[in-house]
């Protein structure tokens, strides 16, 4: 986001961090099942964005749309949202959903639990990409929503945390792209909490402990920034290795220096 929906998203993230840990999970909920209202009601959406209107009056219309249906730390979450100024109707959802998934680490974080929210996340968005069945239905918009979140809680339900479990679900309503898309965006907010970028690498073989803390120094020096190192075992990267932190891939495999070979020898 940029100019004033970025200076709102800053203040409804601020919101977020004035809530309690052990009840941000219950914010982070209750602020995906906003985001899901606001997104259907069109009409309120445009009232709660209108620059003409003064904040109190935006602030009134959340008390009647939401006022006994949300706990006093999401209103205020809320509250802090509308009051700002948006470009757009859809940046107040997409900022709200942003707070939800804020509103979440705050809770995993406050429990010791950040480190496994971020691994769980990638983990199951693997087990997810891996499975064409799966990941056919989370991808296709035609299935409800409902029936995505009863399949996601079969699939991971007690295998992971139910804070991973509800972003895994937001992320398959896919409002602002593809599940993956949308997967990685939640990923990226998550590390960053602590300044890290995530770094995903394609490796022939599970890298033991001294491996990963080698390459997860050289990132950090390279980029300036702590890592938060995912692999991913491919056989078909031969040997070598292939790591992507956020859209800049560097494949060394010896896979793709041998195809390198082949369009040189063929001319």
């Amino acid at each position: 986001m940029r100019g004033s929906s970025a200076k709102s998203l800053d203040a409804t993230l601020d919101a977020v961090s004035a809530v309690p840990g052990p009840s941000a999970a219950e914010v982070g909920a209750e602020l995906f099942g906003v985001v899901e209202a606001l997104d259907t009601a069109v009409a309120a959406r445009r009232l709660l964005t209108d620059p003409s209107i003064e904040a109190g009056g935006k602030r009134s219309l959340v008390a009647g749309i939401f006022g006994g249906k949300v706990s006093a730390a999401t209103t205020s979450v809320i509250d802090a949202a509308v009051s700002g100024r948006w470009a757009a109707g859809r940046d107040l959802t997409d900022g709200l959903e942003i707070a939800g998934v804020a509103a979440f680490t705050r809770s995993a974080d406050a429990a010791g639990q950040g480190d496994v929210l971020e691994n769980e996340l990638f983990e199951a968005g693997r087990v997810i990409h891996e499975s064409a069945e799966l990941r056919q239905v989370v991808a296709d918009r035609t299935v409800p929503a409902a029936a995505k979140a009863t399949l996601i809680r079969d699939v991971f339900g007690g295998k992971v945390s139910e804070a991973t479990l509800a972003l895994l679900t937001q992320a398959s309503v896919a409002r602002t792209g593809s599940f993956e898309k949308v997967l990685d965006a939640f990923s990226r907010q998550v590390a960053s909490r602590e300044d890290r970028l995530i770094a995903v690498a394609r490796v022939a073989y599970e890298l033991d402990e001294t491996e990963r803390e080698r390459l997860t120094s050289a990132l950090s020096a390279r980029y300036g920034r702590s890592i938060q190192l995912n692999t991913v075992v491919d056989p078909s990267v031969i040997g070598g290795i292939a790591v992507s932190v956020g859209d800049e891939v560097v494949d060394a495999t010896m896979s793709t220096r041998l195809e390198a070979a082949r369009r040189r020898i063929a001319g």
